[in-house]
C-alpha cells in the first residue's frame, strides 16, 4: 500500500442482519494492530452501534448518507484525515441514497488521491446480490470484495453467489473472502457491551477471550488478503 494515502474501506451491503458492523469493528481492530492511524465515519445515525464501540480509540463523526449534505460531509472529512485509513459502516438500505447521491464521492476519489476499497458482506439470498449490482453502477472503479459470512454457513452453502457472473467479474480485480463466524455469547456481549474487539479482549472472562481471539486471528487471515490487494 501507498505509504502516503491511505483507502477508503467501505463496508457495505444495504441491507439489515448480515453482519456489517462485525466486519466494520474486526476491521477497526485489525488496522489498529497494524500500526495504522484509523478513523470512522458511522452512517447508521438512528443505530450508531460501531462508532459506540470504538469512539474512545479513534476520531469518528456520524453523516447520514440518504441526503447530499451527508456525502458532502463524507468528501471533506476524507479529505480532512489524509493521515487515516477511513472506515464507512453503512446503514441498512440506503441505495436510494447512493443512487442519487454516491457520485459526489465517486467523482472526488481521484482528488482526494484515495481508492474506494468496498467489502461488501452478503448472505445466501439474492437481494444481496442484486443491490451489490446497483451499487457497482456508482462505483465502477472501486474495489470490491464480497464477503460471505459465515453466520449464514460454509463457503459453499453460497450457492447463488458462487455460480454467478458476479462473482468471476468480483474475483477480476478483487476477492471473494470468508468472514469466520463467532459463537453467539461471545457476540452478543460484544453487541450488549458496545466493545471494540481491543477492550473486549482484555476484559472478556478466559473462555470467551479464547474464542474470541481465535476468531480474530481469522480475521487478521482475512484481511491481510485485502491489504495484498490494494
Amino acid at each position: 500500500m501507498d505509504t502516503t494515502t491511505y483507502p477508503i474501506y467501505l463496508v457495505g451491503g444495504s441491507k439489515g442482519g448480515v453482519g456489517k458492523s462485525f466486519v466494520s469493528l474486526a476491521l477497526a481492530d485489525y488496522l489498529q494492530r497494524q500500526d495504522i492511524h484509523v478513523t470512522l465515519v458511522e452512517t447508521d445515525t438512528s443505530n450508531p452501534d460501531v462508532m459506540k464501540s470504538v469512539q474512545d480509540e479513534m476520531h469518528c463523526i456520524a453523516y447520514g448518507l440518504d441526503e447530499a449534505d451527508g456525502w458532502i460531509g463524507l468528501v471533506n472529512f476524507c479529505d480532512e484525515h489524509q493521515d487515516a485509513a477511513v472506515i464507512v459502516n453503512t446503514a441498512a438500505r440506503n441505495q436510494a441514497g447512493v443512487a442519487r447521491f454516491g457520485a459526489t464521492l465517486a467523482s472526488t476519489l481521484g482528488e482526494l488521491q484515495r481508492q474506494l476499497v468496498v467489502l461488501w458482506v452478503i448472505n445466501r439470498q439474492r437481494d444481496s446480490l442484486e443491490l451489490l449490482h446497483a451499487f457497482s453502477r456508482t462505483f465502477p472503479d472501486a474495489i470490491t470484495h464480497v464477503v460471505r459470512n459465515g453466520y449464514f454457513g460454509s463457503p459453499d452453502k453460497f450457492t447463488l453467489y458462487q455460480v454467478s457472473q458476479l462473482r468471476r467479474t468480483i474475483e477480476a480485480r478483487g476477492q471473494s473472502l470468508d468472514f469466520p463466524d463467532l459463537a453467539d455469547r461471545v457476540a452478543d456481549e460484544l453487541r450488549s457491551q458496545r466493545m471494540s474487539i481491543r477492550k473486549a479482549a482484555e476484559t472478556m472472562h478466559i473462555g470467551e477471550r479464547a474464542e474470541l481471539l481465535r476468531w480474530r486471528a481469522l480475521c487478521d487471515t482475512m484481511f491481510a488478503r485485502v491489504m495484498k490487494n490494494e
